[in-house]
């Protein structure tokens, strides 16, 4: 594996190049927003993805999901226990307690953003309201190690030590899930390297001013093992405990990280 090479780095967008990606975030941010906005007791997830398309074509952008390797949803609705890839269907209906991870792209002009919040329908128990919470900080904390000089595992160290720092911070137990990460990003949605979730720090490529990863932290309140259920594309917690992601496409610059997915 390239990963392995000290001398590799993760390629560099030009500063155009990360405001075309900018823009393209821009429409999943808003996507994202309305969606919430829509969200509620008695919605299905099927017509939360209708909201997500309309907000993407609108924009002149189509949704990067729809269709890559045969996914069927604009969006990827993820509830409970199901961690990510859930598939959007009209037979998945909300109900007040439920906690909901909503993944989004588009694509536009060429160039794709990538990005992913949880939140709650009505009232939630408090530990999933602190699984949330844990998870929007970790991925916070983690993603300021995506400047110029850093390695690839630099990032995934420093989400896993912020992950041990939030179960402090929000009294909380937090399992990091096996096996899913973050990724590169720019004309592909899913480009190298892969990033994991946890690890040593100082290992993988290099990353340099105009590197862009897609960072996506996944925690649950239980298990890091999970299955992929018989559709192929939902994956869900071993022992059914509820699962928060979150996540951003980040781009390294002089400045610090730059957050192409903004929400507002």
């Amino acid at each position: 594996m390239g990963f392995r090479s000290k001398r590799r780095a993760i390629p560099a967008k030009t500063p155009g190049e990360l405001d075309a990606m900018q823009a393209a975030g821009e429409v999943v941010g808003r996507a994202l927003q309305a969606v919430k906005a829509a969200a509620g007791p008695g919605v299905n997830t099927l017509e939360l993805d209708r909201v997500a398309e309309a907000v993407i074509r609108d924009a002149g952008a189509v949704p990067s999901f729809l269709g890559y390797q045969g996914f069927p949803g604009s969006i990827c609705s993820s509830v409970n226990d199901v961690i990510v890839h859930g598939i959007p269907t009209d037979e998945d209906i909300l109900e007040s307690g439920d906690l909901i991870s909503i993944d989004c792209g588009a694509t536009l002009d060429g160039w794709v953003g990538d990005s992913a919040w949880s939140f709650g329908i009505g009232e939630v128990d408090e530990d999933v309201e602190k699984l949330n919470q844990a998870t929007e900080w970790v991925l916070a904390e983690g993603l300021k190690a995506m400047v110029p000089g850093n390695r690839l595992t630099d990032v995934s160290h420093a989400l896993e030590t912020a992950t041990r720092r939030a179960e402090e911070k929000f009294g909380v137990k937090l399992g990091i899930v096996d096996g899913y990460g973050g990724h590169g990003i720019g004309r592909e949605m899913h480009e190298e390297p892969y990033l994991a979730n946890e690890g040593r720090a100082g290992r993988g490529p290099l990353i340099q001013a105009g590197s862009v990863l897609a960072i996506e932290p996944m925690l649950t309140l239980g298990t890091t093992d999970s299955a992929v259920l018989d559709d192929d594309w939902t994956v869900v917690t071993l022992d059914g405990s509820f699962s928060a992601h979150w996540e951003h496409t980040v781009a390294a610059t002089e400045n610090g990280p730059r957050i192409l997915t903004p929400r507002r």
